[in-house]
């Protein structure tokens, strides 16, 4: 009899997986840089995409001659999908006090607990990817220091010119305007009070008020404006931003990479129909429910020019 594969052997829950493929939290913004494409096997090539794949080419055919040919994306570098996996534990007295008050499900809420775990690991990968200035192409990031810094309001800083020129790099390599901008929690902080970006709202409907991320939108021409809240504690209790004082542009869209994918700056590679929460089981020596979820991803730079960052965009 051959033996079973992992799939095989896992049982499912499918009531508690759908909790846990549904779980979102406004905080998380990685996604937006890094979309989710599900892949069916654990390993595979990287498509990655280039200057070429931006192209303009000539399609003219003239009778007889043979018809050009283009691929799109090539399979540069292998990923393999990391897998990420906890417990929940429900001690039984919690559960069933729960479940005697109608409307708490305390089942779900425990997926939903580890869930938020598992993505808040996964928003820091994608944000380290993000952030690091060697995924990108030559010439799209930029490190502000000084009077250039949005936190200094003199006359030297200037958010606008900064975004531009960053809107006008991926432009000019990729042909598409960065549809997605990306902000660390205390960048958004000080651009809300930018003396810049506050005249240019002073006559519009609402002036007075802090602006908000559309206004930001509308300000930068980029559709898509989020803001990094998430943080992570250290042992000692120390919270760290984990988009810190950075910015990052970028056009991003998806497509099934079964059809060869599309020129966009990010995936997120993860395995079809995951995650999964597999069947409870009961401890008896914890006098408790446990709840195994497992995911498993990789978030990849598929074109390092469409994508720009900006570092330290605030002291």
């Amino acid at each position: 009899m051959p033996q079973m594969t992992t799939s095989q052997a896992r049982v499912i829950d499918p009531v508690l997986s759908s909790v846990a493929q549904g779980f979102s939290h406004n905080a998380f913004v990685g996604a937006s840089l890094f979309p989710v494409v599900p892949v069916d096997q654990r390993g595979g090539k990287i498509i990655t995409f280039g200057k070429e794949d931006f192209m303009l080419y000539n399609t003219a055919r003239a009778p007889g001659a043979n018809t050009g040919r283009v691929q799109v994306g090539v399979a540069s570098g292998s990923y393999v999908l990391e897998q990420h996996a906890l417990e929940g534990k429900l001690p039984f007295e919690i559960k069933d006090d729960a479940m005697a008050v109608p409307g708490i499900d305390m089942q779900s809420r425990t997926v939903r607990s580890v869930q938020n775990i598992i993505a808040m690991r996964l928003e820091k990968a994608r944000a380290d990817l993000a952030r690091n200035t060697a995924n990108y192409d030559a010439g799209n990031s930029i490190t502000l220091a000084g009077a250039d810094q949005w936190s200094d309001y003199g006359a030297t800083s200037d958010p606008g010119d900064d975004i531009e020129n960053a809107r006008e790099t991926i432009r000019g390599k990729t042909g598409k305007r960065p549809n997605t901008l990306v902000l660390g929690a205390a960048v958004y902080s000080k651009l809300r009070r930018h003396p810049k970006i506050l005249s240019f709202f002073q006559y519009s409907a609402g002036s007075g008020q802090l602006v908000n991320t559309a206004m930001l939108a509308q300000y930068f021409e980029i559709a898509n404006v989020q803001v990094g809240d998430a943080a992570y504690a250290s042992d000692a209790g120390v919270f760290t931003d984990i988009w810190g004082k950075d910015v990052v542009l970028a056009f991003t869209e998806t497509a099934d990479l079964d059809a060869g994918g599309t020129p966009t700056f990010g995936y997120t590679y993860q395995l079809r129909d995951f995650p999964v929460v597999e069947e409870p089981y009961y401890d008896r020596n914890t006098k408790s429910w446990i709840f195994p979820v497992t995911d498993e991803v990789q978030p990849v730079v598929a074109s390092n020019v469409a994508g720009y960052v900006i570092k330290a965009a605030v002291a």
